[in-house]
């Protein structure tokens, strides 16, 4: 009998696509396991906590004791034997970096348009991580939120982007143009858009909350989570050095929802923030982005925009857990971005 040999190459296509089906039953088996598999929760107990988002069992793993008891009402010893449940369930604890590498498999890259831009991010824009984008005013912030919503249907038809708008910044009209550019139905792009827009930070960090519900209860195939922007709400609200403290803990909350929402769904979060010039540098750019520490540390990847000449943009990579720091140029057309 003849013995056919494969490829190399075919081999090793072969064995990723039986990987990433062995993780995709993996986490569908987690997410299977319900509340009601939890020893001594009732009903009544299940409903308080899915009124507050926790509702499956990794959400009430990945909790704080502070908040099951906040959700609850329960006792504090009673909340912790809840968490340790849950993560006794899920078999939460380590594993060897070859299963994180094989986990990494699953990750998606979303593309910008430009190859020079895709590049510098290793690919594109990662899912299960937050992409920051700081820059003055007309720097192409937004623009590239618009640019990926439609992108991402492109690349995964059938997909779903969420834009929280801060600033009254999401035009349909530029969706309609982008899609146009890349030769998709624009109505159907849009449809597969959902804006909500928040009027202070309380609202934006509760549709941050809210994103959970679109994936667990309607069922949405959400691929990107835009927030245009971060800060600017928490900007305006809190003034002055005497609020700075609890501006931070609500800034530092906020950022975590959007990590493990990016983390439990395999989603790309997509920030923008604002700038500030300091008035004590005297040489280099005195440009620096809102929010301090806490959201250079709570982002994954950091990306500052600038102008460049003749009406180009620069997008500088200037921090990443494993790209160099680098920068590519651009320019913002009406059909999307396109490399100089």
């Amino acid at each position: 009998m003849k013995q056919v040999l494969m490829e190399p190459e075919t081999v090793q296509n072969n064995e990723k696509k039986a990987v990433k089906s062995k993780l995709k039953e993996e986490t569908k088996a987690i997410k299977e396991k319900t509340l009601s598999d939890l020893p001594g929760v009732g009903p009544a107990t299940i409903e308080k906590l899915e009124i507050v988002g926790y509702t499956d069992m990794m959400s009430v793993a990945v909790a704080t004791l502070g908040e099951i008891v906040d959700a609850t009402g329960m006792t504090q010893a009673a909340a912790k034997k809840l968490i340790a449940a849950a993560r006794a369930s899920l078999e939460m604890g380590f594993e060897s970096g070859e299963e994180v590498l094989k986990k990494r498999e699953l990750v998606l890259k979303l593309s910008t348009g430009s190859k020079s831009f895709d590049a510098l991010m290793g690919g594109g824009f990662e899912t299960g991580a937050i992409t920051e984008c700081f820059g003055e005013y007309g720097s192409g912030k937004t623009q590239i939120g618009h640019i990926l919503a439609v992108n991402v249907q492109k690349q995964f038809p059938g997909s779903v982007a969420v834009y929280i708008d801060t600033e009254n910044t999401f035009r349909p009209e530029r969706i309609e143009q982008l899609a146009k550019g890349v030769g998709l139905d624009a109505t159907e792009v849009l449809k597969n858009i959902k804006v909500a827009r928040a009027y202070n930070s309380d609202h934006q960090a509760l549709l941050g909350e809210k994103v959970e519900d679109l994936i667990q209860k309607q069922g949405l195939d959400v691929k990107l989570v835009i927030v245009d922007s971060l800060t600017a709400h928490f900007r305006a609200e809190y003034i002055g050095r005497g609020t700075l403290a609890e501006r931070q803990q609500k800034i530092n909350r906020h950022m975590r929802d959007l990590a493990k929402i990016a983390h439990m769904n395999n989603i790309c979060v997509y920030v923008t923030n604002q700038v500030m010039s300091k008035p004590d540098m005297f040489f280099g750019d005195p440009t620096t982005a809102i929010g301090g520490h806490i959201v250079g540390h709570a982002s994954t990847f950091r990306i500052y925009l600038r102008k460049g000449k003749k009406g180009s943009r620069v997008a500088k990579l200037v921090d990443s857990p494993n790209l160099p720091e680098s920068e590519c140029s651009f320019y913002v057309e009406t059909s999307g971005l396109k490399d100089i």
